[in-house]
């Protein structure tokens, strides 16, 4: 935890559990090599009482000749402003006020009074809450730069060594309040589970949480080398093809193939790492620590294992995922819709084309970042002209207005020796047109009707033919903007 020449800042509320950290800390320095700082945060909860934990504090380093740093946050209107509850809110104001300490140069080390008793009782409360694996692990012994070296001791024992000092210490009265889920713990459950079951519940308590993080650990690093390894990011957005999150690991017994994907049923011995990288990649899109619950992660494994490409799920925080084929695509919800794709201004545009008798026109297109020629030509063409990329329509046929636009859904025509009209949308399915990319779609409008898309047929109605006397060819090609 603590290495020779480390400056640690000892977190001292005022309370038996801090105080006897640093009494502790303080008569080892010497032989650990490490200097101390004592840091006290106010969360000004508590009127006076507060301010009287503050001097208290601040007379303690002083006797010991230590310096201290103190700071004084509303920690019930941060609570109110970002709708936090008051708990949640001191823990993340108590810890930003660490990391500024840290990041001043104050301090290499933040040491915290965590003890086994309050290990014993997150584990219950996470337990209470329906947590799984994760929450179970308790807290941790060392994270990052903060350090609980006292996590194995006893509450009480703390207390024994501080009389034994002829030291005081602050009691916290909100501690007893048991309108609060961790008082009630604290106050009621564990004595009543170590008097009736077990006096040794609180270190039975301890050891589920070490196994659990031994095995978290375990699940962390694989989790991290299968995100590395299946994981693309673009643009603020994740992807993973299907595949490769229903079966995240080439287990043998489970090895599927593109076309026998496996079913969500049929996941049991993957299923947790499915379910983590779902979290991870929610995590990463949100910004958030929290993970989405079991009901929305359930939700997009059948996204994946039922699913076809343009269905979607909305998870909480503006995510979304999308299904785009064989891959998932996780992205903020709000910047999706906002945010142009790839080689694209906006998605919407719409522009006139005026056909000459003979000869050519061009349309540029700045939201696509490409041009349109459309050449009149005496029918049938020469063969360059002809050449497979290009589509051919009749220029008798087409009737103004002549609109080069965006695809806009419910498009549809009759294409070329299609027997019924069908929809663009579908059409983009059949070509695997990334769901992405459809907004932007050119297609050619001829009297309100959809004569022409990008890549597809031509509508059967316009399509240059035997008899045909002037055809059209729609030709592309890219359009350097400046």
């Amino acid at each position: 935890m603590l290495r020779p020449g480390d400056r640690v800042g000892v977190a001292v509320s005022g309370g038996a559990d801090s105080v006897a950290l640093l009494r502790l800390l303080e008569g080892f320095r010497k032989r650990l090599g490490i200097t101390l700082l004592v840091v006290h945060f106010d969360h000004g909860l508590r009127g006076a009482e507060s301010e009287a934990d503050a001097e208290f504090v601040s007379a303690l380093a002083r006797e010991l000749k230590l310096d201290v740093v103190v700071d004084r946050e509303d920690v019930a209107a941060a609570a109110a402003r970002h709708k936090w509850n008051i708990e949640d809110a001191a823990r993340r104001l108590r810890y930003a006020f660490f990391e500024r300490v840290i990041e001043e140069g104050k301090a290499t080390r933040i040491a915290v009074a965590h003890t086994a008793d309050d290990q014993a009782e997150t584990v219950l409360a996470h337990l209470l809450r329906g947590s799984g694996p994760a929450g179970l692990a308790g807290i941790y012994p060392v994270a990052g730069t903060i350090v609980r070296p006292l996590l194995w001791c006893r509450r009480e024992s703390l207390r024994e060594y501080l009389r034994e000092l002829k030291q005081d210490w602050r009691e916290d009265s909100t501690n007893r309040d048991v309108r609060r889920m961790r008082a009630r713990i604290r106050e009621q459950l564990l004595p009543l589970l170590e008097r009736d079951f077990s006096p040794q519940v609180a270190t039975r308590l301890g050891r589920i949480a070490r196994l659990s993080r031994e095995e978290e650990q375990f699940w962390a690093a694989l989790e991290e080398d299968r995100f590395r390894a299946l994981v693309r990011s673009k643009d603020g957005a994740f992807s993973i093809r299907v595949r490769d999150l229903l079966a995240p690991l080439d287990v043998s017994a489970h090895a599927f193939t593109e076309r026998a994907q496996p079913a969500a049923e049929s996941l049991a011995p993957l299923r947790a790492l499915t379910e983590r990288l779902i979290r991870r990649l929610y995590q990463r899109v949100s910004g958030s620590t929290q993970g989405p619950t079991a009901e929305r992660v359930e939700q997009v494994i059948r996204l994946a294992a039922q699913s076809t490409s343009g269905h979607r799920v909305e998870l909480p925080g503006g995510v979304s995922v999308e299904r785009d084929f064989q891959e998932l695509i996780f992205s903020r919800a709000s910047t999706r819709a906002q945010r142009p794709e790839p080689g694209t201004r906006s998605r919407t545009y719409q522009y006139l084309v005026t056909l000459p008798s003979r000869g050519a026109t061009t349309v540029s297109v700045p939201e696509l970042e490409r041009r349109f020629h459309l050449k009149v030509i005496d029918w049938p063409g020469a063969e360059r002209d002809t050449k497979e990329e290009c589509v051919a329509l009749d220029a008798d046929l087409l009737r103004p207005p002549l609109i080069l636009r965006n695809w806009r859904p419910g498009d549809a025509y009759r294409p070329r020796g299609g027997r019924q009209a069908q929809k663009l949308k579908r059409m983009f399915l059949a070509k695997r047109i990334p769901a992405g990319e459809r907004a932007g779609w050119p297609v050619l409008e001829s009297d309100g009707r959809v004569v022409w898309a990008r890549g597809m047929p031509a509508a059967d109605e316009c399509c240059a033919r035997t008899g045909t006397s002037a055809g059209v060819l729609i030709e592309e090609q890219g359009l350097r903007v400046r």
